[in-house]
Protein backbone atom coordinates (compact mmCIF):
# COMPACT_ATOMS: atom_id res chain seq x y z
CA UNK A 1 0.00 0.00 0.00
CA UNK A 2 1.03 3.55 -0.68
CA UNK A 3 -0.16 6.83 0.03
CA UNK A 4 -0.14 9.83 -2.04
CA UNK A 5 1.13 13.10 -0.36
CA UNK A 6 2.23 16.36 -2.03
CA UNK A 7 4.90 18.25 0.11
CA UNK A 8 6.02 22.15 -0.55
CA UNK A 9 9.76 22.72 0.14
CA UNK A 10 12.97 23.36 -1.38
CA UNK A 11 15.21 21.67 -3.72
CA UNK A 12 18.63 20.34 -1.34
CA UNK A 13 20.56 18.67 -3.50
CA UNK A 14 21.47 19.08 -7.16
CA UNK A 15 19.18 16.69 -8.88
CA UNK A 16 20.59 13.57 -10.64
CA UNK A 17 19.72 11.88 -13.50
CA UNK A 18 20.50 8.24 -13.88
CA UNK A 19 19.50 5.24 -15.54
CA UNK A 20 17.33 2.24 -13.93
CA UNK A 21 18.87 -1.35 -14.70
CA UNK A 22 16.29 -1.70 -17.00
CA UNK A 23 17.14 1.72 -18.61
CA UNK A 24 14.61 3.95 -17.88
CA UNK A 25 15.72 7.50 -16.75
CA UNK A 26 15.22 8.72 -13.60
CA UNK A 27 16.29 11.31 -11.48
CA UNK A 28 17.03 11.78 -7.81
CA UNK A 29 16.95 14.90 -5.20
CA UNK A 30 16.81 15.44 -2.06
CA UNK A 31 13.79 17.86 -0.45
CA UNK A 32 13.52 19.77 2.37
CA UNK A 33 10.20 21.11 4.31
CA UNK A 34 10.97 23.08 7.03
CA UNK A 35 7.92 23.99 9.22
CA UNK A 36 7.51 27.73 10.56
CA UNK A 37 5.38 28.70 13.48
CA UNK A 38 4.85 32.05 14.78
CA UNK A 39 6.45 33.10 18.33
CA UNK A 40 4.29 34.89 20.45
CA UNK A 41 7.31 35.73 22.93
CA UNK A 42 9.65 37.29 19.87
CA UNK A 43 6.83 38.18 17.70
CA UNK A 44 8.42 36.67 14.68
CA UNK A 45 8.36 33.62 12.85
CA UNK A 46 10.75 30.40 13.63
CA UNK A 47 11.93 27.59 12.27
CA UNK A 48 10.11 24.47 13.62
CA UNK A 49 11.96 21.58 12.16
CA UNK A 50 12.81 20.08 9.34
CA UNK A 51 11.63 17.04 7.16
CA UNK A 52 13.51 15.30 4.82
CA UNK A 53 12.37 13.48 1.65
CA UNK A 54 14.69 11.48 -0.96
CA UNK A 55 12.44 12.04 -4.40
CA UNK A 56 12.63 10.17 -7.75
CA UNK A 57 10.94 11.36 -10.90
CA UNK A 58 10.89 8.51 -13.23
CA UNK A 59 10.28 8.74 -17.31
CA UNK A 60 9.77 11.89 -19.06
CA UNK A 61 9.18 13.62 -15.54
CA UNK A 62 12.95 13.00 -14.58
CA UNK A 63 14.12 14.33 -17.54
CA UNK A 64 12.11 17.50 -17.21
CA UNK A 65 12.95 17.68 -13.90
CA UNK A 66 16.74 17.73 -14.31
CA UNK A 67 16.62 20.08 -16.89
CA UNK A 68 14.69 22.79 -14.99
CA UNK A 69 15.25 22.40 -11.07
CA UNK A 70 18.23 23.16 -9.61
CA UNK A 71 19.30 23.27 -5.62
CA UNK A 72 17.23 26.23 -3.61
CA UNK A 73 14.28 25.77 -5.79
CA UNK A 74 10.88 25.96 -4.23
CA UNK A 75 8.63 23.47 -5.71
CA UNK A 76 5.66 21.34 -4.96
CA UNK A 77 6.02 17.32 -5.45
CA UNK A 78 3.12 15.10 -5.18
CA UNK A 79 3.49 11.39 -5.62
CA UNK A 80 3.66 7.86 -3.78
CA UNK A 81 5.10 7.96 0.18
CA UNK A 82 7.59 4.91 0.96
CA UNK A 83 8.44 4.51 4.20
CA UNK A 84 11.82 2.03 4.67
CA UNK A 85 14.14 1.12 7.73
CA UNK A 86 17.71 0.38 6.47
CA UNK A 87 21.37 -0.63 8.12
CA UNK A 88 24.53 0.10 6.63
CA UNK A 89 27.89 -0.22 8.74
CA UNK A 90 26.60 -0.96 11.81
CA UNK A 91 23.97 2.24 11.93
CA UNK A 92 20.23 1.94 11.37
CA UNK A 93 17.87 4.50 10.22
CA UNK A 94 14.89 5.44 8.46
CA UNK A 95 14.40 6.67 5.13
CA UNK A 96 11.32 8.55 3.54
CA UNK A 97 11.23 8.44 -0.06
CA UNK A 98 8.41 9.95 -2.54
CA UNK A 99 7.73 8.09 -5.90
CA UNK A 100 7.23 11.75 -8.09
CA UNK A 101 4.15 11.16 -9.97
CA UNK A 102 4.27 15.54 -10.61
CA UNK A 103 7.39 18.27 -9.50
CA UNK A 104 6.69 22.32 -9.81
CA UNK A 105 7.66 25.49 -9.19
CA UNK A 106 6.54 26.72 -6.04
CA UNK A 107 5.05 30.16 -7.38
CA UNK A 108 4.66 31.83 -4.65
CA UNK A 109 8.34 32.87 -4.08
CA UNK A 110 9.13 33.40 -7.76
CA UNK A 111 8.60 32.88 -11.54
CA UNK A 112 8.87 30.32 -13.90
CA UNK A 113 9.10 29.79 -17.72
CA UNK A 114 7.11 26.97 -19.07
CA UNK A 115 8.48 25.10 -22.54
CA UNK A 116 6.03 22.26 -23.41
CA UNK A 117 7.92 19.48 -24.81
CA UNK A 118 6.42 17.24 -27.92
CA UNK A 119 5.78 13.87 -27.42
CA UNK A 120 7.53 13.33 -30.90
CA UNK A 121 11.28 13.70 -31.30
CA UNK A 122 14.56 13.52 -29.08
CA UNK A 123 13.83 13.06 -25.55
CA UNK A 124 16.70 15.69 -25.06
CA UNK A 125 14.91 17.72 -22.55
CA UNK A 126 17.42 20.63 -23.22
CA UNK A 127 16.26 20.70 -26.77
CA UNK A 128 13.44 23.07 -27.30
CA UNK A 129 10.71 22.28 -29.78
CA UNK A 130 12.17 25.14 -32.48
CA UNK A 131 15.48 22.39 -32.01
CA UNK A 132 13.42 19.49 -32.68
CA UNK A 133 12.70 18.71 -36.75
CA UNK A 134 9.62 18.19 -37.58
CA UNK A 135 7.92 14.44 -38.44
CA UNK A 136 7.47 14.64 -42.44
CA UNK A 137 3.93 16.09 -42.88
CA UNK A 138 2.96 16.45 -39.32
CA UNK A 139 2.11 19.63 -37.23
CA UNK A 140 3.31 19.55 -33.69
CA UNK A 141 0.26 19.62 -30.78
CA UNK A 142 1.29 22.76 -30.03
CA UNK A 143 0.66 24.14 -33.46
CA UNK A 144 -2.37 22.73 -33.52
CA UNK A 145 -3.56 24.50 -29.91
CA UNK A 146 -2.64 27.35 -31.47
CA UNK A 147 -4.31 27.20 -34.72
CA UNK A 148 -7.41 29.57 -34.86
CA UNK A 149 -10.59 27.68 -34.84
CA UNK A 150 -13.84 28.78 -36.75
CA UNK A 151 -16.97 28.18 -35.49
CA UNK A 152 -19.08 26.83 -38.92
CA UNK A 153 -22.60 27.15 -37.42
CA UNK A 154 -22.40 28.95 -34.25
CA UNK A 155 -24.75 28.18 -30.92
CA UNK A 156 -27.97 30.03 -30.74
CA UNK A 157 -27.25 32.80 -28.32
CA UNK A 158 -23.38 33.49 -29.12
CA UNK A 159 -24.87 36.86 -30.25
CA UNK A 160 -26.19 37.65 -27.18
CA UNK A 161 -23.10 37.44 -24.69
CA UNK A 162 -22.35 40.45 -23.02
CA UNK A 163 -18.59 40.75 -23.52
CA UNK A 164 -18.33 44.57 -23.17
CA UNK A 165 -16.18 43.95 -20.29
CA UNK A 166 -13.68 42.33 -22.65
CA UNK A 167 -13.86 45.11 -24.56
CA UNK A 168 -10.12 46.51 -25.65
CA UNK A 169 -10.03 50.02 -27.19
CA UNK A 170 -13.62 49.84 -28.17
CA UNK A 171 -13.13 46.48 -29.94
CA UNK A 172 -15.23 44.04 -29.20
CA UNK A 173 -13.63 40.46 -28.42
CA UNK A 174 -13.50 37.58 -31.31
CA UNK A 175 -15.04 34.67 -30.45
CA UNK A 176 -12.82 31.69 -32.40
CA UNK A 177 -14.52 28.52 -30.73
CA UNK A 178 -18.26 27.38 -30.28
CA UNK A 179 -19.51 27.86 -26.62
CA UNK A 180 -21.33 24.82 -24.84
Amino acid sequence: MSDTVTIIGKVATDPVLAQTGGGVPVTNFRLASTHRRYDQATRSWVDAGTNWYSVAAYRQLGEHAKASLRTGDSVIVTGRLRIRTWESNGKQGTSVDIDAEAVGHDLRWGTTAYLRSSRAGSSDPTRTNEDREPTAGATSSIDADLAPQTVADPQPGVDDLDTRWAEVDGEPPMISAAIG
